[in-house]
């Protein structure tokens, strides 16, 4: 899944196991998901339905300064369940127990970047169309010359040791400059004590979008094979709202609404590869 990927970049920054239940003190009060029938009955009946997310996770899921939840996945969750005419009961919980809480019952979906690249995902949920598209960016200098992943050998790269970008500049022959996350490597390549960063392109275009005088820019973005989509994710035995959910997600990519949002909050449409 994409979080994986953007952990160590955003929050401190595309696929990690889930843990025991947790969440928010809000959501240990919400009815349970299945209270009121089957989430496609729900859905048909235009009631409400409930959504898994973090919201401690920007520029995908947190609150404003105001102290409304919002974010990329949760404005496109909002956007959906106009199109289908539901109510959206948002919960928020502990990455760590996000799944957990989806396989029981504890909300009927969840909103927070998720991919479902693992085979013991794949087996347990499904997920609606993509509404985000991610994969690997290299990141130098204004004034750098290089242009691709082939033209880091013996460049100095800063890496976090243990995230797989960090594995694929290696893999590259680069010279690793160890780092703790995506802040930190763009800093060392503006102060030319690096010279790239492979990394995660929603991540790098949330940071470039906040800091837009960095002095660094994507001079090399993987193809469309190597990206990763993320979706709403359902329960399996959900065929016919993901089929809803789809539907409206495909709506939404027509009518503008996705890529407007994307650029709200990357100054990119994201939701096409």
């Amino acid at each position: 899944m994409l979080k994986k990927f953007l952990l160590g970049s955003m929050t401190a920054l595309v696929l990690a196991a889930c843990g025991g239940e947790g969440g928010s003190a809000a959501s240990s009060t919400a009815p349970a998901a299945n209270a009121s029938g089957s989430l496609i009955e729900r859905i048909n009946n235009k009631g409400t339905i409930t959504v898994g997310t973090e919201g401690t996770y920007a520029p995908f899921t947190y609150h404003d300064k105001s102290g409304k939840l919002t974010g990329y996945d949760v404005e496109v969750t909002r956007a959906v369940a106009e199109k289908l005419g539901v109510t959206v009961e948002f919960k928020e919980t502990q990455w760590d127990a996000m799944m957990a809480g989806l396989k029981a019952g504890r909300f009927d979906v969840v909103a927070n970047q998720v991919a479902l690249t693992s085979p013991e995902r794949q087996a347990t949920f499904d997920k609606s169309e993509p509404y985000s598209w991610s994969g690997p960016v290299l990141v130098a200098r204004n004034d750098s010359t290089i242009k691709s992943v082939e033209e880091i050998a013996g460049k100095k790269a800063a890496q976090s040791l243990t995230s797989n970008y960090g594995e694929r500049a290696t893999a590259a022959k680069a010279e690793i400059v160890p780092v703790d996350g995506l802040a930190q490597s763009l800093m060392l390549i503006e102060q030319k004590r690096a010279e790239v960063t492979l990394n995660d392109e929603l991540a790098v275009l949330d940071y470039l979008k906040k800091n837009p005088n960095a002095g660094v820019k994507i001079v090399w973005t993987a193809p469309a094979e190597e990206k990763v989509g993320a979706g709403l994710i359902v329960n399996k035995g959900n065929d016919e709202v993901v089929a809803k959910f789809s539907e409206a997600m495909k709506e939404l990519q027509a009518d503008g609404t996705l890529k407007k949002l994307g650029e709200q909050f990357f100054g990119k449409d994201i939701s096409v590869k």
